[in-house]
């Protein structure tokens, strides 16, 4: 699977707004301008209207005075994600979107209790990879936002990616509780949380998926490796979400796949009322406009 097929899935949907918060910054201003090309969204954006203005002109001359694009003045990064977060809680938008502010900040606004984007599940971080010479996405999660989640917390990362995979066309994710080893020791807690899981997914607690685990990275995503084990799985060798035991195994991951394999990824938090694009300054504008397409397909 490529992610330029997110891309495409998300021009389909019509009406798709994206909020973002802070937009004076030029590599997320490139990606609103790809996104613009392509007739992914139409976009509302919050932060130093000249600021905002100068780097449209400089370099988007082009769309600047798209029909597409509304510039919205707030005088701090701290306002214009409140205005951001607002617009989203209003349906104004449909997607929020991080630009010049810090990520404290934007997910001060969101957990906010009078007009944050809360609906009592746990946020995390989504990442849909295109791996080479894998024929179908890889999703890693949590890479970024919880550090040691305990059992019911990963109950539901889970979901959050479940819904983020069906919202991508993954009918029945397979789901792999990632530990060092592939049996359960009492010794090692990711291996007990992964048959925790494994078990709350068989009585009905965990749905629309299937979880198996505790599961070796290579038992998970290679079918030779799990056979020369003997290991016999619905999901070894086959998963499609990578449940990580911690943020170190996750960001370590997330980063190999990128560097080490050459991975394309597209990435979102999920779990508040509408998918977040939180981007950082080493993403390339080609992985922000992938986590833009993947937001706006989970949000439909």
């Amino acid at each position: 699977m490529k992610l330029d097929s997110l891309i495409e899935k998300a021009t389909q949907y019509e009406g798709n707004v994206v909020a973002v918060a802070a937009a004076e910054d030029e590599e997320v201003l490139e990606a609103v301008a790809g996104a613009l090309k392509k007739n992914m969204a139409s976009f509302l954006l919050f932060g130093n209207s000249e600021k905002i203005t100068q780097i449209l002109n400089a370099n988007h001359a082009d769309i600047a005075s798209s029909d597409h694009l509304t510039i919205m003045h707030a005088e701090t990064a701290a306002l214009a994600a409140e205005m951001a977060v607002k617009s989203v809680k209003e349906k104004k938008a449909s997607v929020l979107m991080k630009g010049n502010v810090p990520t404290a900040v934007i997910l001060k606004a969101v957990l906010n209790k009078e007009y944050g984007l809360r609906t009592g599940s746990v946020l995390s971080h989504v990442a849909v990879f295109e791996v080479p010479n894998f024929d179908k996405f890889t999703i890693v999660t949590d890479a970024a936002m919880n550090i040691a989640p305990d059992l019911s917390q990963k109950a539901q990362i889970t979901a959050n990616a479940v819904g983020i995979a069906k919202s991508i066309g993954v009918e029945m994710p397979k789901v792999a509780p990632i530990a060092a080893v592939e049996v359960v020791n009492p010794n090692m807690q990711a291996t007990l949380d992964a048959a925790a899981l494994t078990q709350m997914n068989q009585r009905g607690q965990i749905k629309d998926c299937i979880v198996d685990g505790p599961l070796a990275l290579d038992n998970a995503v290679s079918i030779e490796a799990a056979e020369h084990k003997g290991i016999t799985s619905d999901v070894a060798g086959r998963a499609d979400i990578l449940l990580v035991p911690t943020i170190e195994v996750g960001n370590a991951l997330y980063k190999s796949l990128i560097y080490f394999a050459q991975a394309k990824v597209g990435a979102v938090i999920a779990g508040a009322k509408a998918p977040i694009v939180l981007t950082s300054r080493a993403d390339s504008a080609e992985s922000k406009l992938y986590s833009l397409a993947l937001a706006i397909c989970s949000a439909k």
